[in-house]
């Protein structure tokens, strides 16, 4: 049988629908969503294998244009690293919004020398089909040699459609991976984001960014995956926010975690969290390579 199999890199700006639509692309969730900016900071491989097509999807961060701190310098690295040896290059924008980091896709994907489709997000909210008409046409005079296509990633709208696009740009290949596999990430890595999501969906704009998880153990014994984490903040301050009073957020936090890792692992999890200051570590490119920042 004939086979076809390649990289599709999905770039954008932050927080604009990389993540889910990946997950949506799957049927299944991998990586970790919220609705604020930047909470992608891997690159992350999604598997889907059909009959004869393997599709290596790439998630990656946001790529944006202001880098205060050395953990955005590597969130572009990762973006911009995924671009190079991919067969398609996927660019999601919003239907109705264009901002400067959008620019700087843009010019990353005009350069490109891959196959190229602009992925238009939302399309469940374009009522207006004269609209829409005249969207496409302008955004196929920006890209000329890039298809298009409008999908809804949250509400999984016209993803057949993309996909049948992609399909036809892969190159004739061999499977790269088992025909079950989904990522290529570990379940030390997979676990590590869950705790990280349900932190981000619980805490201020500010103190997401400057935390950071630790998986220090991970042992199965008779079916229990026993699993011990540090959750690093840079300030005292930020550790007693994410504790909360008496302890109630970190406690909710690890009950809604546990519960997802139990669906990931698929089985029984008892989950022992710490949280712990290190001061200056999103900034300290020595620090974030000792936590796990260093695969770019």
């Amino acid at each position: 049988m004939t086979t076809r199999c390649g990289y599709v890199a999905i770039l954008g700006r932050p927080n604009v629908g990389k993540s889910t639509l990946l997950n949506a692309l799957l049927g299944q969730k991998i990586s970790i969503t919220s609705k604020k900016p930047q909470t992608t900071r891997h690159n992350l491989l999604g598997i889907l294998s059909e009959d004869d097509t393997q599709i290596l999807f790439v998630d990656t961060p946001g790529i944006h244009s202001v880098e205060p701190r050395a953990i955005n310098r590597y969130m572009n690295r990762a973006a911009k690293s995924a671009v190079r040896d991919v067969d398609v290059l996927l660019f999601l924008v919003d239907r109705n919004r264009w901002t400067s980091d959008d620019e700087q896709v843009a010019e990353i994907f005009r350069s490109a020398r891959c196959r190229k489709v602009l992925v238009i997000n939302k399309l469940d909210l374009m009522q207006d089909r004269t609209a829409v008409l005249a969207l496409l046409q302008k955004l196929q005079q920006q890209f000329p040699d890039a298809e298009i296509v409008p999908v809804s990633a949250e509400k999984s709208q016209n993803l057949e459609t993309l996909l049948g696009v992609v399909r036809t740009m892969l190159p004739l290949s061999p499977f790269y991976f088992d025909e079950n596999q989904v990522t290529d990430r570990s379940e030390r890595f997979l676990i590590a984001e869950i705790l990280r999501e349900k932190l981000m969906r619980q805490l201020g704009d500010e103190l997401p960014y400057e935390l950071t998880i630790q998986i220090d153990r991970f042992e199965d014994d008779n079916g229990i995956a026993h699993i011990d984490a540090t959750i690093f903040v840079e300030k005292d301050g930020q550790k007693r926010i994410l504790i909360g009073r008496n302890g109630e957020r970190i406690k909710q936090v690890g009950k809604d975690a546990r519960l997802d890792m139990e669906r990931t692992l698929d089985r029984k999890v008892m989950l022992t969290t710490w949280v712990k200051v290190k001061q200056g570590w999103s900034d300290d490119e020595r620090a974030m390579k000792s936590l796990g920042y260093d695969d770019v």
